[in-house]
């Protein structure tokens, strides 16, 4: 039982102090990234902070990706702020649930692979939109809210201390790493910032200027029931939401899982991860959580630092746990002007400066998705950019696709005319694969040979059909050779669609030469 313990903390025997202590650097390096995400959704830090708990040790202990450190994040907090804007928090909680929900039916149905099979244009469109998102986020940290309705910008004195103050926190944090890579450069920027504010005097607005819950003190997350009606208005409320933050949260999650693959050179289980992502998720519901998903930015300081197994994301969520209950006083007096320069950080190391440098050379189809998909997730939201990127991507590979079917033709020593077909028949090579046959002028005798080929869908068969009523209608016979089980499935299914008066096939009313 003991040796089964170690092995599913512990991969790599004899590691554990690596995830230990690693676990730790995590735990400190959640708090402010936690604290800033719940700013940027319009929530209280602390719902940040438990979100941040509860996704970092239910996914330690039951994800499919050991070393994966989830917690609150900026693609989910962009869309969750439209959510409570509009509704209140409590639909927040109810949405988050629903989320947990869908992402463990698509762990359970085996689905998680059709989340990772994102092209790399929607990737990268992916991450440059939401770097941008947040960007615009923490532009409204440098405004005066003097109502819900009424706010204006900072001028003078007082925006020349926040832009100074930002610019301290992005410096530390660009410059401490060249030094040692010992201590996290976001922790100790909030702290220098932090001490100078209060060492000088100077009057900036802090993190309990913005709380919502009044909270005077952090204990240990409450249980809570959802407090919203179970009514169909309800549903049609949060349905929406809570599909684009499965969406958003798998999708980030297993590119995250993806990239610790290859750093390790270890395969996760990208279905028992959104399990473990969806049951964590659903327990931050319950327990007044803005849900998450996995953090990249954590993940590689945890793998970077040893953190290789379970016990070192269960370490970070136990300690930051700890953290907020012990330092609740501290993290209330830390300056926005702390938290806008983190998250500057975060969108300069977020967005793939990268594309400047390879968009020109790419084909154009490819650099238009980056482009659309970053367009749409600033005006919409990401799922929808997302979606959309994926969508063009396939309609320009059936494109593609479809200028590929190819035939070559022959006479044989029967006298038969032989067409060698090369490339894929479906809905979008039809057209082209029509325009290959020269019918009239064609001898009494065609063979189609799909050694190179495959029939893929019923607009396959439904060509087919065509070429072989076009040659039946001549008195002409049509024979079918190397048809691959699928296709003869296909086939088989399509009943009479595919019905030819040939006598050779009494199946399928095709002729079928089976050569091996």
């Amino acid at each position: 039982m003991i040796s089964k313990i170690k092995n599913f903390l512990l991969p790599v025997a004899g590691k554990w102090h690596l995830d230990f202590f690693s676990g730790l650097t995590v735990a400190l390096a959640l708090i402010p990234e936690a604290i800033a995400f719940s700013l940027v959704a319009h929530v209280d830090p602390l719902v940040g902070l438990y979100s941040a708990f509860f996704m970092c040790l239910i996914v330690a202990l039951i994800g499919g990706r050991p070393g994966l450190i989830a917690g609150a994040t900026g693609s989910m907090a962009v869309v969750i702020v439209s959510l409570v804007s509009q509704y209140g928090i409590q639909y927040l909680f109810a949405t988050i649930v629903l989320t947990g929900i869908l992402q463990i039916l698509i762990g359970i149905f085996r689905l998680g692979k059709f989340i990772r099979i994102l092209p790399k244009p929607v990737m990268v469109g992916f991450v440059n939109g939401l770097a941008i998102v947040i960007f615009i986020a923490q532009l409204q940290q440098f405004k005066v809210h003097v109502s819900a309705d009424v706010s204006y910008w900072l001028t003078g004195q007082a925006l020349y201390l926040m832009i100074g103050l930002v610019a301290l926190a992005m410096g530390i944090m660009f410059f401490l790493p060249k030094l040692t890579k010992a201590l996290p450069s976001a922790l100790m920027a909030i702290l220098a910032v932090t001490t100078i504010v209060y060492l000088f005097h100077i009057n900036t607005r802090v993190v309990s200027d913005m709380m919502m819950g009044h909270e005077a003190a952090a204990g240990l997350p409450s249980f809570a029931w959802l407090n919203v009606p179970l009514t169909l208005e309800t549903f049609k409320i949060i349905v929406p939401y809570a599909i684009v933050l499965c969406i958003i949260g798998l999708s980030e999650s297993l590119m995250t899982l993806s990239l610790i693959d290859e750093m390790t050179k270890t395969h996760g289980r990208a279905n028992k991860e959104c399990i473990g992502q969806g049951i964590a998720n659903v327990v931050c519901g319950f327990f007044k959580g803005m849900g998450g998903c996995a953090m990249l930015g954590q993940s590689m300081i945890n793998i970077n630092s040893g953190g290789r197994g379970r016990l070192s994301g269960i370490v970070a969520g136990v300690a930051l746990l700890l953290f907020i209950i012990i330092f609740w006083p501290i993290i209330k007096m830390i300056p926005l002007a702390a938290l806008v320069g983190v998250m500057f950080m975060v969108v300069i190391k977020t967005f793939e400066w990268a594309t400047f440098k390879f968009i020109h050379k790419i084909p154009l189809h490819d650099a238009f998705v980056i482009v659309l998909v970053t367009m749409i997730t600033i005006f919409t939201n990401l799922a929808i950019a997302v979606v959309a990127g994926i969508i063009i991507s396939a309609l320009v590979f059936a494109w593609q696709s479809a200028k590929n079917i190819t035939a070559e033709s022959c006479i044989d020593k029967d006298g038969a005319k032989l067409y060698h077909l090369h490339g894929t028949l479906f809905f979008g090579s039809v057209m082209q694969f029509k325009t290959l046959f020269t019918i009239d002028n064609d001898p009494m005798d065609i063979i189609i040979d799909f050694a190179h080929s495959r029939v893929a869908d019923h607009s396959a068969i439904d060509a087919i059909q065509f070429i072989s009523a076009n040659y039946v209608a001549r008195g002409k016979q049509l024979h079918l050779r190397h048809l691959s089980p699928e296709c003869k499935a296909l086939l088989g299914k399509a009943g009479d669609m595919v019905e030819v008066n040939v006598l050779e096939d009494p199946d399928y009313k095709i002729a079928s030469d089976q050569l091996d």
